[in-house]
């Protein structure tokens, strides 16, 4: 079981939407109760249509921010290489101090070859992107604690570079950083992040997951426990069980995906199901489960999820 209770969030791809419909969605999960909010880091739509409007991910989660007043947010996760990591933690520390202390810090290697040669951005190999994520990750860190930077690695050099003011959370804002390589991403978690996050999948593959990051914090010289751990997955709910499986056909749709390949990723069933299956993956010890939804967003499914499931999970908590 998880050693802290589990907080609940929602992931807004800003794809093929509104802003007013981004920013009732935000309000409608705040006044339900759950615990996080998050945008996403792309310029073209994923998985759909890519010739579909899409925000860009930190000037939307700004904009949500200001006028989402408690929800704790996050670019879930930014892509390291569209920004140069003094940028970013300059960013990053501006909407920690506007959101008053809110902001948590998601971040990756970047995936996604066709958007980096449509804007142009390099796309070196795998390893070399997972080495810059570190060394960024490192960079922002002394940004928002040391009163000047100076950082000189094989992706980045920075030199007596300032970041004030510094951001409200002490001792910085929490680094998530997204990913499931279990050699070399998670090596970066178990050396630097305070929170790994990760898509939803078969038990027996996360297992192998966590004991590579426990074989990397060991390494590290630090306590596994002290690493939040959170599975992002799409939630296909209702009372009626014989509405589930048109619901799960109408996400395969929306995501260009086969029924099977979206349940793979989904948690699936009426309210007891799911708060099974959310108090299994607690077992593992996930303590954040962040429900990814698209445009035309599930209100009612959310309002059930968090009135059904949210309950009792924490009344089962640690």
């Amino acid at each position: 079981m998880a050693e802290r209770p589990i907080e609940f969030g929602i992931q807004t791809g800003p794809q093929h939407v509104t802003y007013p419909e981004l920013l009732a969605v935000w309000h409608h999960v705040e006044r339900e109760g759950f615990d996080h909010a998050w945008t996403f880091d792309h310029f073209i739509p994923i998985f759909s249509n890519p010739l579909g409007p899409c925000f860009e991910g930190w000037t939307t989660l700004t904009a949500l921010m200001a006028q989402v007043p408690r929800l704790r947010a996050g670019t879930l996760v930014t892509g390291n290489s569209y920004r140069h990591p003094a940028l970013l933690a300059n960013m990053a520390a501006t909407l920690d101090i506007v959101s008053g202390g809110r902001l948590e810090m998601g971040i990756g290697a970047g995936w996604w070859e066709m958007e980096y040669r449509a804007y142009g951005y390099d796309f070196p190999r795998v390893a070399d992107r997972i080495r810059a994520l570190e060394e960024s990750v490192q960079i922002m860190k002394s940004l928002w604690v040391e009163p000047r930077t100076n950082f000189a690695g094989k992706h980045y050099t920075i030199t007596d570079a300032l970041c004030e003011p510094k951001p409200v959370q002490s001792p910085h804002i929490p680094i998530w950083i997204g990913g499931a390589g279990p050699k070399l991403t998670l090596g970066v978690v178990a050396r630097h992040a305070d929170g790994w996050n990760t898509f939803l999948m078969p038990r027996e593959d996360y297992q192998l997951l966590l004991g590579a990051l426990e074989r990397h914090c060991d390494k590290a010289g630090r306590d596994p426990a002290n690493i939040r751990r959170s599975l992002a997955c799409s939630l296909v709910i209702d009372a009626d069980s014989a509405k589930l499986d048109e619901k799960l056909a109408a996400i395969a749709r929306q995501r260009n995906a086969t029924p099977d390949q979206v349940r793979q990723r989904t948690l699936v069933g009426t309210p007891d199901d799911v708060a099974a299956q959310v108090l299994g993956l607690a077992e593992q010890g996930v303590d954040h489960i962040i429900l990814s939804v698209r445009a035309p967003y599930p209100l009612d499914d959310l309002s059930l999820f968090a009135r059904e499931v949210i309950p009792r999970v924490r009344k089962a908590g640690p």
